[in-house]
Parts: structure tokens; sequence; C-alpha cells
């Protein structure tokens, strides 16, 4: 299973290494894979470093965007009052782009880590919604009666019964959102920054994209990309642990 992806990756590297030669691009326009990998080598502190900001960044917006996203699709599944009034202003926010969003942020919370938060947690919240609140209200309505005949509350109906036929909506919906959360985390970096004294990933994109130092862009844009399958493969992980854990409690 693992050898034809990393076959196809390797064929990748070599049409694009073969693409520089024969066609004799520019390193400023598109610079070879080994020039890339030697690039990201000679800079492999920095971005570590960048990688692990942008990280925090993007597990507790994603974090807030889990606990958040909960909360709401609760409220949700046990109103239809407040599910029609405020469903609309949820397919609002994530219908506009963040890139009009981001920067209103910056200008009410201020730059920094705060704004890069919660623009994150604006990206990655809507899932979390989604996704709970179709696993809350998609309940056979027999097990629903059948817990009215047992004269159950409405706490024990959602904790015994709504809650656990949500769990595998909401794995899926944490792994969308976890991939989204470093998108986000990203695009914050972008607008509000930390300053020189903390870098993202977002501000060396903008760097070494304003300095034409296109090797070095490529291999942030890889460490992008590899804490983005980090933190997807380790949602999938969790999700197939709970998952398992859930259908087999012993």
């Amino acid at each position: 299973m693992r050898a034809a992806p990393l076959a196809v990756f390797a064929l990748i590297l070599l049409a694009w290494h073969a693409a520089v030669v024969a066609f004799g691009i520019p390193p400023y326009l598109l610079p070879g894979p080994a020039t890339v990998g030697a690039e990201a080598w000679a800079h492999l502190g920095e971005l570590v470093r960048a990688s692990a900001v942008t990280g925090a960044a993007a597990l507790l917006g994603f974090l807030l965007s889990l606990g958040g996203g909960v909360l709401i699709a609760f409220a949700f599944a046990q109103s239809r009052v407040i599910a029609r009034s405020l469903w609309p202003y949820a397919v609002f926010l994530q219908t506009v782009p963040i890139v009009a969003i981001a920067p209103l942020i910056v200008i009410w919370s201020g730059p920094g880590f705060r704004s890069v938060v919660l623009v994150t947690w604006l990206v990655g919240v809507f899932p979390i919604v989604t996704s709970g609140t179709a696993g809350l209200t998609a309940v056979e309505p027999e097990l629903l009666e059948l817990f009215r005949v047992h004269n159950a509350s409405r706490w024990q109906t959602l904790w015994n019964l709504r809650l656990p036929n949500a769990v595998p909506h909401l794995m899926a919906g944490a792994q969308a959102s976890g991939g989204l959360s470093v998108v986000g985390a990203i695009a914050g970096e972008v607008f509000a920054g930390y300053g020189s004294s903390a870098r993202g990933l977002g501000y060396l994109i903008l760097l070494t994209s304003g300095q034409l130092k296109t090797a070095y862009l490529f291999a942030a844009v890889l460490a992008c990309t590899l804490l983005g399958l980090i933190a997807f493969g380790t949602l999938t992980a969790v999700g197939h642990a709970i998952g398992s854990r859930w259908r087999d409690p012993a």
C-alpha cells in the first residue's frame, strides 16, 4: 500500500527535475528538487521552529473549534428554533473568504498569536458544527420513542443516545477541522504575524516570496504540507482508536 504513493512521489520528483533541466528554467522561477532539499537542510532549524509556532496556533485553534463546535451542535440538536435562527449565520461565516475576515480580526484583536488563533478557530469550527449536528439529530425515531416511554430526561437522552450516535460524525468533522486549522493558522500568520521574535510558516512564506528566495519558499510550503499531514494522520489514528473502543468497550 505504501509503495504506490512513494513510486508516484519519485516520478513527480523526476519529472520536476527533468522539466527544470530540459527547459532551462531559472531557479528564481522554479528551482529543482535537489536545490529545494539543500535549502531545506540549510534552514532546517528555522523551519522546525516556525513549524512549532504554527503548530501551536493550529492546535489551540483546533481545540477551541472542537469545544465550541460541539457546544453549538448540542444547542442546535436540542432546539429547532435555535438551529433555524442561527444556522444561516454559521453558513455565512463559513462562506465569507477568510482573506476578507482576517484583516478585520487583526484590527479588532491586534496583531500576534491571539488573532492567529481566532482566524484558526473561525476556519475550523464549521466542520465540527455540521458533523456534530448531523450526528446528534440522525437518531432513529424508535430509539427516541423508547427513551420517552421510559421517561428519560433531555440530558439522559443526549448523553446516552444522541452523543454515542454522533461520535463517528464528530471524528470525521475533527479530521476535516484539523487540516483546516493548519491552513487557518498559516493564513492568520500572513495577516497577523508574530514579529521577528516568533516566526511562523506564514511569516516565512511572506518573507521568502518577497525576496524571491524561491527554493526557501518551496521548503516552507513543504513544511506546511508536512504539518497538515501530521495533523490529519494524528486525528485519523485517534479517530480509529476511539471508534474501535466505542464499538468494543471490552
